[in-house]
């Protein structure tokens, strides 16, 4: 009797690729075939700019379509909500707690009650409108072919935010209660470089289009992002899960901005 033949098993590689694509989208991607280690996030993260990619393409392929039908404007409009949808508002919603926290909360463990909570409040509520208006906006100011290398450069850089900022500074959460595994693992060096190589795999369209525009953006959106960061460290002494995606926000926002600064029509 033929013993039946088991399917092969994923890589270490492939399972922190899904990983990935699980934690920053909503797509459907298969089930884990084990239970995450505790350290599975932080492994994910190397693929971040990865899956940014993917999610910048995408954006890019929307835009096209936005832009032939009605305009740059809704065009550029159609992109960022596709994004938005993608990935389920999960940096949009890091940006408003961060923001309600930071504004509202007046000493760390208020401003740590407020990131936990769902609703959200003013300042939230204007740091979303002016972060969805700023990204449409510079959109709408690029020609068409700047545009679609700035999405796809702009989504895998900006998903490089977290691993940086989860290894320059320390978990803020526990002062409240809040436990996480990436705390206690950040990114390894070699990780932190094979980051470095897709993000600029993924900005070699823009390159290839204008260093000086790719450099601007690079430029901006790390100002912005460190900014959030230095922030969050003086509020809170350190980053939570809300500010990985707040970070992300940012320096999402700056990248298009510095990209406009240059190219913009």
């Amino acid at each position: 009797m033929s013993e039946t033949s088991q399917p092969a098993r994923r890589t270490p590689t492939v399972a922190q690729l899904l990983d990935a694509v699980r934690f920053l989208t909503i797509l459907p991607v298969p089930n884990a075939e084990t239970a995450p280690a505790p350290d599975w996030l932080t492994r994910a993260m190397t693929f971040f700019p990865v899956v940014g990619v993917g999610i910048g393409v995408i954006a890019a392929s929307v835009f096209v379509l936005g832009q032939s039908l009605f305009g740059p404007t809704l065009g550029a409009l159609l992109a960022v909500t596709t994004s938005i949808a993608i990935t389920g508002a999960l940096h949009e919603d890091g940006l408003a707690d961060s923001i309600d926290a930071f504004g509202g909360g007046w000493t760390v463990e208020r401003r740590l009650e407020i990131m936990k909570d769902s609703r959200i409040g003013t300042y939230g509520t204007l740091a979303l409108g002016l972060g969805v208006t700023l990204r449409v906006a510079a959109l709408a100011l690029l020609p068409l072919w700047a545009a679609l290398a700035a999405l796809v450069a702009c989504h895998a850089a900006a998903r490089a935010t977290p691993g940086f900022v989860t290894r320059k500074m320390s978990y803020a959460g526990h002062v409240s209660g809040m436990k996480v595994s990436y705390a206690d693992a950040p990114m390894r060096k070699d990780e932190l470089a094979l980051v470095l190589i897709a993000v600029g795999l993924a900005a070699l369209p823009l390159l290839l289009v204008s260093p000086v525009a790719l450099i601007a953006g690079l430029g901006l959106g790390t100002m912005l992002a460190a900014g959030m960061a230095a922030w969050s460290r003086r509020l809170i002494g350190g980053y939570t899960g809300d500010v990985l995606g707040a970070t992300e926000q940012m320096f999402e926002i700056g990248f298009l901005l510095g990209v406009a600064a240059v190219l913009a029509q």
